[in-house]
């Protein structure tokens, strides 16, 4: 870690999206200490116990006796895919004009996205 990086203050939620990356890269359930491995950011045991502590309030992780000796392994409750789309749903419902959400997210896609969308909605349909 560089000193830009160990003065730089993580955006909020920054740490959990980390946390949550190293647990679905893993896919195997991680002590804390390994994820604090796998993050390779210099990050003190503690704080990665106490951010998977509060993943696991937020049902966003599992948590169940480690293979060897005391304490936890974690992983995650929903792969990314599936949680992503949950919280893209939460998002919709938390407003009260829907196809002003859903077309200002439609302007902002790639033409891929756009082929990819269609395809799925058509499928859908069918």
């Amino acid at each position: 870690m560089n000193d830009e990086e160990a003065g730089r203050r993580r955006a909020r939620g920054e740490l959990e999206s980390e946390v949550m990356a190293a647990l679905w890269a893993a896919g195997e359930p991680l002590t804390p200490a390994g994820v604090q491995a796998a993050l390779g950011a210099g990050l003190a045991y503690n704080t990665v116990q106490t951010i998977l502590i509060r993943l696991l309030e937020k049902d966003l992780v599992r948590r169940g006796p480690a293979d060897r000796g005391r304490g936890h392994a974690y992983w995650p409750a929903q792969d990314a895919a599936t949680l992503t789309a949950t919280r893209m749903r939460a998002a919709l419902d938390e407003r009260p004009d829907r196809q002003a959400v859903l077309q200002q997210f439609a302007a902002g896609l790639q033409d891929d996205d756009v082929e990819t969308l269609r395809a799925l909605l058509a499928e859908r349909e069918s």
